[in-house]
């Protein structure tokens, strides 16, 4: 439902547009969930904020978002002042209900007041003694480039954008996602065929089998048609100027494979395993044919799901181990690709969970030693990172230290443990984004791409009930309208204003009251990432090599970008 705040919020924005350009900050309209707060956008109205301008040296921009409710919330400051620059939380509106009201009106805002009251106390912030920390800023200490962030558009993702009658609510998803005014995303990862958030499961070429020319697989299927078209109009429409593409296959047809199944215990057999490489080269020429080049492809994903976990793992999977994923990369895909037209192609390896790496390489390294030269990346999921910590990504730094190192998908909700649907507002959950975020770009890693970029209410849809969330859901009772979670804004707060080339600096923060990563960005700007998970406010001096001090009071459980020269 369109609300009076909506209107009221869409009459703002339009004013602020007429009568001094367009509005620096469209804000969100914020609404209450079951878990805490979301931004609801329509075809009407969403919510986007311009990369903020500096008009003097001295000037700094600070990005806030909070528990209780700031989302993207702009303020600007300068260096050197007297006194601290102060973010205040979100409040909520006291709205008074006047005595005529009928009873209905009275339930509802009774209702709303309810919800934020019932929120479990470990979503809530409570009060507290302000603590305090020094962050230093070193600009001339740099590490790792960035290349990116992005999502993931899968099948449900096209299913879901279909079934949006209004083109309108659709662009607000692509620009979101992918505008200036967006996060900001550059990357985007998609299946070579069907993947486990498809409405069935499917490849190119599934007929004729034991077809090793591949004569099938001359134009697009079906469904990427409309894929392609969706995701060609998400870059036109978002403005986003370099979109750089990542493939990966679940599964090649049964025919293929020693069980002759989409799932269970089944390798690609031998005598396919130059069909198998001469698919990927017709896949990346059927999307470049359909004006979508390709940045990059991987040698598939998750390969153990089709070696050991066959038991839970019942969506699409093509097992593999390191020594025959070896011989397939040395022998068959990197001479395939190397040798056509499409030779600087970035190639990754694994695409599976850390817990197999470095291992993973080094047996590679053992069967096949060429075989990793082949590689310009290595691509992990973050599924259980809680439980292997960070040595396994600090170890396959060290043993592949010229290669990229991405996070190619994460979502929660996978877990026994957890709920396997979208926590509509769940604060909790952004935050193990923002942890995880702040982890892996400590530890050198290049890029993120999360995994879908809208869900339904449930976490789907797809053919085998694999739920899970997602940092935007769809209202399919209407599809009039979607939502923002926390986990949106969280991960906007290191895309948006992080672009591809910018350089990890050194930022060493004085106490654990605040975790931190911060970039020096190609227009010679430093964007810094500020996290309190704490109960209590936050006094930060922020102290720059050349710009000097400057101290921020940021609100309890509340994330920040600052942006300056």
């Amino acid at each position: 439902m369109f609300s009076c705040r909506s209107y009221l919020l869409l009459l703002s924005s339009l004013l602020i547009a007429t009568i001094g350009g367009q509005a620096e900050n469209i804000p969100c309209n914020l609404q209450d969930a079951e878990y805490g707060k979301v931004c609801v956008c329509t075809a009407d109205y969403c919510d986007y904020l311009e990369n903020p301008t500096l008009s003097e040296d001295s000037e700094f921009a600070l990005i806030s978002s909070t528990q209780e409710g700031l989302r993207f919330e702009l303020s600007k400051g300068n260096f050197g002042a007297s006194e601290k620059h102060v973010v205040e939380d979100y409040e909520e509106p006291v709205v008074e209900v006047p005595n005529e009201a009928s009873n209905a009106t009275i339930l509802s805002r009774l209702y709303d007041a309810a919800l934020a009251a019932i929120r479990p106390q470990s979503e809530r912030a409570t009060p507290s003694t302000t603590r305090s920390v020094t962050l230093r800023l070193n600009r001339t200490t740099t590490f790792q480039r960035i290349e990116g962030f992005g999502g993931s558009f899968t099948g449900a993702v096209s299913y879901l954008l279909e079934n949006y009658e209004a083109q309108a609510i659709q662009d607000h998803l692509y620009k979101s996602y992918y505008g200036a005014d967006g996060l900001g995303f550059n990357l985007m990862r998609v299946a070579m065929g069907g993947c486990d958030f498809d409405l069935e499961a499917w490849s190119y070429n599934e007929y004729p089998e034991n077809d090793t020319s591949l004569t099938n697989m001359t134009k697009l299927d079906d469904r990427d048609v409309i894929r392609v078209e969706q995701i060609k109009r998400l870059r036109d429409i978002s403005g986003v100027e370099n979109l750089k593409i990542k493939g990966a296959a679940w599964s090649s047809p049964p025919w293929m494979k020693t069980n002759n199944k989409w799932t269970g215990f089944g390798r690609l057999k031998r005598e396919y395993y130059q069909t198998w490489a001469d698919f990927h080269l017709k896949w990346v020429d059927l999307m470049e044919e359909n004006g979508l080049p390709i940045w990059a492809i991987s040698t598939g994903n998750e390969p153990l799901n089709g070696i050991f976990f066959m038991p839970f793992v019942k969506f699409m999977s093509l097992g593999w181990t390191p020594p025959t994923q070896a011989i397939w990369l040395a022998d068959h895909l990197g001479p395939t690709m190397r040798n056509s037209k499409y030779k600087d192609i970035v190639l990754f390896s694994n695409d599976d969970q850390r817990y197999t790496s470095p291992y993973w390489f080094k047996w590679m390294n053992r069967t096949r030693p060429n075989s990793l030269d082949y590689l310009d990346g290595v691509s992990l999921h973050w599924y259980w990172d809680e439980i292997f910590g960070s040595t396994f990504a600090d170890k396959t730094n060290e043993y592949l230290p010229n290669k990229l190192h991405i996070i190619s998908e994460s979502c929660i909700g996978d877990k026994p443990w957890q709920q396997a649907r979208p926590l509509l507002g769940s604060w909790a959950r952004a935050e193990k984004y923002a942890r995880s975020y702040l982890s892996h770009l400590k530890d050198g890693f290049h890029a993120w791409i999360d995994w879908n970029i809208i869900l339904d209410e449930e976490g789907g849809p797809n053919y085998v009930n694999n739920t899970v969330d997602a940092p935007v859901v769809a209202n399919t009772t209407t599809y009039t309208e979607f939502y923002k979670q926390p986990m949106f804004y969280i991960i906007g707060h290191f895309s948006k204003l992080v672009p591809e080339g910018s350089l990890r600096i050194e930022a060493i923060a004085s106490n654990v009251n605040l975790d931190t990563v911060a970039f020096l960005r190609p227009d010679n700007k430093i964007a810094a990432v500020l996290f309190n998970s704490g109960r209590a406010a936050l006094d930060i001096v922020v102290v720059d090599t050349i710009r000097g001090n400057v101290t921020l009071n940021v609100p309890a459980k509340s994330i920040h970008t600052i942006l300056y020269n």
